[in-house]
């Protein structure tokens, strides 16, 4: 990579990293995730700190409410009872509101709950930065991905304890240090890739796992794998994401020196 290609590449992740910043510390980011309820641990539907009774009914969630409990469905006041699906747009547009928290509709493995957004959440508040280490040229590779004949899934364990499936359409092979590597990984709806990763430098001087996102590959399976925006997840941010582990073969024995490694609170 010539010298002029480098700083623009520098420039590209300093951005990448000032918007990836913004994002986290958004009103509805993810340091605003205040609980993840499970319907099904409360079978009589009364959720603490949650206004309403939210119960399953014939396979989907349904919230019943009071004019006292200051909920609104689609922007108007709430009273009455009404059939709820997942959410899948925005946060901060999430169907059901009280105040200014967001009550988001969440569904995994044929399970329910509902997450909390609320803009003055105490991790919010404690928030400063992403430690990240600056752009470095060298942990930008070429690689190739080779998708399975079929989508397949493993079971992992997810950071609140509980093994769940993850899909997994592929390998993604590179080499860094002079060996060659891969990483178990799916593919996103516009074709991009999303890999769950561990290195040496997990759990000591980086969070425990990162997730990697390289761009769609060409169509012959090339892809830059640039662990220079190697990405926190969700529960380094908030307690009550479900993120999951890294699948197995997914823990490269390398010291990976890039990217986001830790949450900096103030």
């Amino acid at each position: 990579m010539s010298t002029h290609a480098q700083q623009q590449a520098a420039q590209d992740w300093q951005r990448w990293h000032e918007e990836r910043t913004a994002v986290v510390a958004a009103p509805y980011g993810p340091l605003s995730l205040t609980g993840t309820h499970w319907l099904a641990d409360y079978p009589e539907g009364r959720i603490p700190a949650v206004p309403g009774r939210w119960r399953e009914r014939d396979g989907a969630p349904v919230l019943e409410a009071g004019p006292a409990d200051g909920l609104t469905v689609g922007g108007e006041p709430f009273a009455g009872e009404v059939r709820l699906a997942a959410d899948r747009g925005p946060i901060g547009a999430s169907r059901v509101a009280h105040g200014a928290r967001r009550l988001v509709v969440l569904s995994r493995e044929g399970l329910w709950a509902v997450r909390v957004f609320d803009p003055d959440a105490p991790a919010r508040r404690a928030f400063r930065a992403i430690g990240a280490t600056p752009y470095d040229p060298r942990w930008a590779v070429p690689g190739t991905f080779r998708p399975y004949g079929e989508s397949r899934t493993v079971r992992v364990e997810n950071a609140d304890g509980v093994a769940r499936g993850l899909g997994l359409s592929g390998e993604l092979a590179f080499e860094l240090a002079g060996a060659r590597h891969t990483l178990r990984a799916a593919v996103e709806p516009d074709g991009s890739l999303w890999a769950v990763f561990a290195d040496a430098t997990s759990g000591d001087t980086s969070y425990r796992f990162r997730f990697l996102r390289p761009a769609a590959p060409d169509e012959d399976g090339a892809v830059t794998v640039d662990f220079n925006r190697a990405l926190l997840p969700p529960c380094a941010f908030a307690d009550h994401f479900i993120c999951p582990f890294p699948p197995p073969g997914n823990t490269l024995p390398v010291t990976v020196e890039a990217g986001e490694r830790q949450r900096i609170d103030g």
